[in-house]
């Protein structure tokens, strides 16, 4: 769905997740209820599905979620690759088991963008940057959309 159609599906007053998609990690970001400001919220470290489902339906009781948004990691000359794919499959596992409306924003860059915030604005050591970078990442995609859903 397209980001048109994805603000005509999403609920007021619900937060929008977001996640940086990884086979070991999965970065989470929650929005506020008014889709103004994402912030980092934690790492979910992958299991097995079940397990990472039931983490995922947690988050989205506690925090309000009304839909979803995934970093797609599309390849520099934008199209997708085996990654991309992963995600893909990965998002529509999710909306079978939470019938969330969902979309694809793309991430290109977005963990290196965020490891060089957090080195050059924060100066934060490198253990603790591994600590914080994927859901960071999830932060800087879901800022990405709420940014622009907020524009059109």
């Amino acid at each position: 769905m397209d980001i048109q159609e994805f603000k005509q599906n999403l609920t007021k007053y619900k937060a929008i997740l977001g996640f940086d998609y990884g086979d070991k990690r999965l970065g989470v970001a929650v929005s506020d209820l008014m889709w103004m400001v994402a912030t980092p919220y934690k790492t979910i470290y992958r299991k097995d599905f079940k397990t990472d489902m039931a983490e995922i339906k947690k988050i989205i009781e506690e925090k309000e979620v009304g839909a979803i948004v995934y970093g797609l990691p599309l390849q520099m000359n934008g199209e997708e690759g085996e990654t991309a794919a992963k995600v893909r499959a990965f998002a529509e596992k999710v909306f079978e088991q939470t019938h969330l409306p969902y979309t694809f924003w793309d991430e290109r860059l977005s963990s290196s963008a965020m490891e060089r915030f957090l080195i050059s604005e924060l100066d934060m050591s490198r253990k603790r940057r591994k600590e914080v970078l994927d859901s960071s990442a999830a932060g800087y995609i879901l800022q990405g959309v709420l940014d622009c859903i907020n524009r059109v």
